[in-house]
């Protein structure tokens, strides 16, 4: 009797299990979402400013702010502040992010840290042969955040560029 009651039940177990387990799905559907409004911060509308001038000085396309870049250039602001670093980390998850939503077929990423002013950061974006190859790269759109650690005052940057 119990075997069979196992029998019958072990079905509607498996079937409740697999569709109760669907976190991909939601993290995909999460995952895919557009970021539309990003409130941008004097320091970052100037870098915008910067970059596309000196883009276009340099003969080179302007780049097309999307919110959904500086977005996740901005999470990974935070990333870096909530665990005092300063690096690149997760980058291909950001990238892969980046090619799943927008559709982006190359993604590039600058930081930098402590810089004072958009001017500064910029510069030493420029004497950086890595960041300035990003800088003038083949790229057609862009995301910028620059974010203050409230507890240090110090400014982290993320500039992020895609070609779509």
């Amino acid at each position: 009797m119990k075997a069979k009651m196992f029998r019958a039940l072990l079905p509607l177990a498996i079937v409740f299990t697999m569709v109760s387990c669907s976190s991909d799905s939601e993290e995909t559907t999460v995952d895919k979402q557009v970021v539309t409004v990003y409130n941008y911060n004097e320091t970052e509308l100037k870098l915008v400013t910067l970059i596309n001038d000196y883009r276009e000085s340099q003969g080179l396309n302007t780049l097309q702010v999307i919110n959904h870049i500086s977005y996740k250039s901005e999470e990974h602001n935070y990333y870096m502040i909530d665990n005092n670093v300063f690096n690149h980390d997760y980058f291909q998850q950001r990238s892969d992010n980046l090619i799943r939503v927008l559709g982006a077929e190359r993604v590039g990423e600058n930081i930098a840290y402590n810089y004072q002013t958009a001017e500064s950061a910029f510069a030493a974006w420029l004497n950086s042969p890595a960041h300035k190859a990003n800088i003038e790269g083949d790229y057609t759109h862009f995301g910028i955040s620059v974010t203050t650690n409230p507890e240090t005052g110090r400014k982290y940057y993320t500039n992020m560029l895609i070609k779509k």
